[in-house]
């Protein structure tokens, strides 16, 4: 006698309707840890701060906390401070995410060739990604400082300054400090990175172009760009976003001075919400940033995906 599929079906549904629920929920039951996690930690405090966008929050006014609707963007759209801090994030990100790229970049095609004590130089190269931010603002502040740190003394000889002076306290170059110090404390990522990326290429294509007679730079074009070029535009993706949002060595090293010439947006939400109180005005800020670097996000990953494509 032949048992039908659809008579094997109606015994196996024969189970208990508590066990069969129990069955269909375990995966979720097992990713529930994990999203009630995200949930508590990263979606409810944006929840929350995105509300106070839209909402009067100063803690030195008592009598704060209504409903205003869009009047911080109102505010926002007129506030010259932030376009400022707009401008200077947009040469803070630029310049340190192109110098990262560039010295890392270069770190990597070296560290790719074997050399006695190469697991050396890999270690002191990748040592700055292991300091704490503050601490390297710090320590480059001490650098900049004209009393206590060789920089200023090294520019002066140079030719390159009329005095041994603090760049910080130069509203035309005080930039340059951070940037400098970013720039030193980011070049591990792009060499950790691009170095990996590079290990993965396969050698025989280095030795096939070699065989036909190509030269250094057009096996740099020809092989090693095209198979780096979806790692770099993610790296480029995500230090662009880590940088624009990275305050640490602004606050530091400057506080955004002198004359706001360093404030960048980061800075500005900074000081808005833990000097002048306005947790309100803060969250419109941060919330034009986001709206911003989420645009920028997709841009790059719509590129990052035609390059996939292509290959």
């Amino acid at each position: 006698m032949t048992i039908s599929a659809d008579t094997l079906d109606m015994r196996r549904d024969r189970r208990p309707w508590l066990r069969r629920v129990a069955d269909a929920s375990e995966p979720y039951l097992y990713s529930a840890p994990s999203l009630i996690l995200i949930i508590a930690v990263m979606l409810v405090p944006l929840t929350v701060g995105i509300s106070y966008a839209f909402r009067d929050i100063q803690l030195l006014n008592p009598f704060s906390g209504g409903f205003i609707g869009l009047d911080h963007f109102r505010e926002l759209a007129g506030d010259a401070a932030f376009y400022g801090a707009l401008r200077n994030t947009l040469w803070w990100t630029g310049a340190s995410v192109v110098l990262q790229f560039v010295f890392g970049l270069i770190l990597a095609l070296l560290l790719d060739k074997p050399f006695k004590g190469r697991a050396i130089a890999q270690a002191l190269v990748f040592l700055p990604w292991a300091v704490p931010s503050f601490l390297a603002g710090l320590n480059w502040a001490w650098l900049f400082n004209p009393v206590i740190g060789p920089i200023p003394h090294w520019l002066f000889a140079l030719g390159l300054m009329d005095e041994p002076g603090n760049i910080l306290s130069d509203p035309n170059y005080a930039m340059w400090g951070p940037i400098v110090a970013n720039v030193w404390w980011g070049i591990p990522f792009f060499a950790i990175t691009l170095l990996a990326a590079l290990q993965a290429i396969p050698r025989d294509l280095y030795e096939a172009a070699s065989i036909d007679g190509a030269g250094w730079f057009q096996r740099f074009r020809s092989i090693t760009l095209p198979f780096l070029a979806p790692t770099i535009a993610i790296t480029v993706l995500l230090r662009t976003v880590w940088i624009s949002n990275f305050a640490d060595l602004i606050v530091v090293m400057t506080s955004g001075g002198p004359a706001d010439r360093t404030q960048i947006v980061a800075s500005y939400i900074f000081t808005t919400a833990f000097r002048r109180l306005d947790f309100g005005y803060a969250s419109a800020i941060a919330l034009v940033l986001l709206v911003l670097l989420l645009a920028y996000s997709m841009l790059i990953i719509l590129l990052r995906q035609t390059l996939l494509n292509k290959d």
